[in-house]
């Protein structure tokens, strides 16, 4: 597997994961304080594409990497939960590293 998959996804990882976080506090305000409705809907539709390019990059490092149905959905849906693809991408980071580099896989932990 070529490196350019993993940089790839985790580059779009963060970018989507910042993006969500921008998109909740613009929530917030919009809901919270009846302010930025404007701001909201812009930072609304950029994450939205951005989230796309994820899927369809995080996608591609999945079957590169033969992941389970299971792990794929999770890792595709982090984009969705606030936070949790900065966690998801750094255990995936980990995982599929050894694959990048040529060296057998670690083991599975049940």
């Amino acid at each position: 597997m070529k490196s350019s998959v993993l940089t790839r996804y985790r580059v779009m990882a963060y970018v989507t994961a910042v993006m969500l976080l921008v998109l909740s506090t613009c929530m917030v305000f919009k809901y919270g304080f009846d302010m930025g409705e404007d701001v909201t809907f812009a930072v609304s539709q950029t994450h939205g594409v951005l989230y796309i390019i994820y899927l369809v990059f995080a996608f591609d490092l999945g079957s590169k990497a033969r992941w389970p149905f299971g792990k794929l959905l999770w890792v595709l849906l982090s984009g969705t939960i606030p936070f949790a693809a900065f966690f998801v991408e750094r255990k995936v980071a980990a995982e599929v590293k050894p694959l990048v580099s040529g060296a057998a896989p670690a083991p599975a932990k049940a």
